[in-house]
């Protein structure tokens, strides 16, 4: 019925669907400026990015997760960061989020990673409780910074 597999180059428009319709759930769409042209290049470039899994459900599209390398200075080894995971509604609740963490860990432990980590919006309380029944912990002791736009310009600018 599940079917985890990688994405490729002719899946770049349905991801850059599910990246909507993960900007509409997270109430974020206007931020949202992905492409099919973006997606390919980003995912399947000369230089990926990062990684894309899709997962289907009895030979339908149901959701998505989209990943990279990260690097822990502490314990020199790579981590793997999950951006993003978006399960379609009508799919939910057959434990196709829980199958595809599986996925990414199994895939982490493979490479080698010290750690799989994600980030969560903080009004997600269904997320975030999913999140700790796999075992999961949020890492309170760090707040997320971030510079971008013109705030970005400016600090690169001389």
């Amino acid at each position: 019925m599940l079917n985890i597999r990688p994405a490729t180059r002719a899946d770049a428009g349905l991801i850059r669907s599910m990246i909507e319709a993960l900007a509409d759930y997270e109430k974020l769409r206007d931020h949202c400026f992905a492409t099919d042209d973006a997606v390919v290049e980003a995912l399947f470039g000369s230089h990926p990015a990062a990684e894309c899994v899709i997962a289907e459900w009895s030979g339908e599209t149901a959701g998505f997760a989209l990943f990279f390398h990260n690097f822990s200075t502490f314990v020199c080894k790579r981590g793997l960061y999950l951006e993003d995971l978006f399960v379609k509604p009508e799919f939910r609740k057959h434990g196709i989020g829980r199958a595809v963490l599986k996925y990414l860990a199994r895939l982490a432990v493979t490479r080698g990673c010290a750690r799989f980590e994600w980030s969560v919006l903080d009004w997600n309380e269904p997320a975030i409780q999913f999140y700790k029944a796999l075992g999961a912990r949020p890492m309170s002791e760090w707040t997320v910074f971030r510079v971008d736009g013109s705030a970005l310009t400016d600090l690169a600018s001389d």
